[in-house]
């Protein structure tokens, strides 16, 4: 896998998944499942690499 995940877009994405994970505590019911939709972002910050840049060819790092 080639590292395609820059270091904003890793800020990005570290605030959008843990804004994300603070729903299971925010909501109630059955709605605060959906806060585990904020992992996706953690794991792509984890290993520098998103399936959908590469579907799309967008590539956010500045290295080779």
């Amino acid at each position: 896998m080639i590292k395609n995940v820059g270091s904003i877009d890793k800020t990005a994405r570290i605030v959008l998944g843990l804004g994300l994970l603070s729903l299971i505590f925010i909501l109630e019911g059955n709605a605060r499942w959906w806060g585990l939709v904020g992992i996706l972002p953690l794991v792509t910050v984890a290993m520098s690499w998103c399936p959908a840049y590469t579907l799309f060819g967008l590539k956010t790092n500045k290295g080779k």
